[in-house]
């Protein structure tokens, strides 16, 4: 594995580097977003925010600033939470990291092993998915007791002399060779000692639980001037989903608009949450209410906007 890893990886920034930071942030934006949709955010955030004392020292809208378009925005306000936490140099202790905010055992192991030897296993989907098929493994991936014995097995087959080489070997193996749909395994290192491969049942593996039923949200948006200045709303603090953000009223939030002609329609996808924007044209005169707010059309690339909101307003 360390063999082909020499040979095979890809070259991303955060493998030029063994600084725990740059090595931490990357960990953080791959937990839900693909490398090639992560390498521009990565790089503009690493600019931004160099070091972990910077990334302290910024508001947290700067930092969710800098996070738009990413997605899943809990993960922006654990880094800033963990690096106040950090308050100096960087843990480099599995257990010290473990309890930073935003930071659990795969991450953890992850950190620990690339930027300072550590030998723990890092155990994401693409090593359960390996490890599933390597030994021909019927398990529900998704069942903390085939989980558990999963993690076992990947601290078995860990190379403790290089673990931060072998994780990403094996994380590399998962995301480019050994691939959920597909295998590619004419081209695969470890494919003499694959289980699976040997039995024929390398597509059929692993087994995950249900999947949650994909939900369809309609939901009318309005787009309301006054003057050079359009209505938003502001998500309230308790909002489930990005707090402090920004977006267009809709038929829900504002009742007594009067809805106009329609602008276009855009579609959003939240986890297996699916919402269809109507976006309309709209009047409202009345008074403000709470969380809303008059902002100035042309400030509005300042303005920290949901992702539905900025999709709804290039229809405008």
């Amino acid at each position: 594995m360390l063999d082909w890893f020499a040979r095979a990886k890809r070259d991303l920034p955060w493998r030029r580097t063994r600084d725990p930071y740059a090595i931490w942030i990357s960990e953080i934006m791959l937990q839900q977003t693909r490398v090639a949709a992560a390498l521009g955010f990565y790089e503009r955030f690493m600019k931004r925010f160099p070091t972990v004392a910077s990334l302290a020292n910024a508001l947290e809208s700067d930092v969710l600033a800098q996070w738009a378009g990413l997605g899943y925005y809990s993960r922006a306000r654990n880094l800033h939470k963990a690096a106040k936490a950090i308050n100096g140099e960087f843990p480099n202790r599995y257990d010290a990291l473990l309890v930073l905010p935003g930071i659990g055992e795969y991450t953890a192991a992850a950190i620990g092993s690339i930027a300072f030897g550590l030998p723990y296993a890092a155990v994401d989907g693409n090593l359960l998915r390996v490890l599933a098929r390597l030994d021909n493994d019927p398990s529900d991936i998704g069942n903390p007791r085939a989980r558990a014995r999963f993690t076992a097995r990947s601290q078995e087959l860990l190379d403790p002399s290089h673990p931060g080489d072998f994780n990403q070997a094996m994380m590399e193996l998962g995301a480019t060779i050994c691939v959920p749909k597909a295998p590619r395994c004419g081209e695969c290192p470890v494919q003499k000692y694959c289980a699976a491969y040997a039995a024929g049942r390398q597509t059929e593996l692993p087994i995950k639980g249900r999947k949650q039923t994909k939900v369809e949200i309609e939901v009318t948006a309005l787009v309301i001037f006054r003057g050079d200045r359009m209505l938003l709303i502001q998500r309230s603090s308790e909002a489930g989903q990005m707090p402090g953000f920004w977006e267009l009223p809709d038929t829900q939030t504002l009742q007594s608009a009067k809805v106009g002609a329609e602008v276009g329609q855009v579609r959003h996808t939240i986890t297996h949450h699916h919402y269809r924007y109507t976006v309309r044209l709209a009047e409202w005169t009345g008074k403000l209410p709470p969380g809303f707010a008059w902002k100035h059309r042309n400030k509005l690339d300042e303005t920290l906007l949901t992702t539905a909101t900025k999709k709804a307003l290039r229809k405008c």
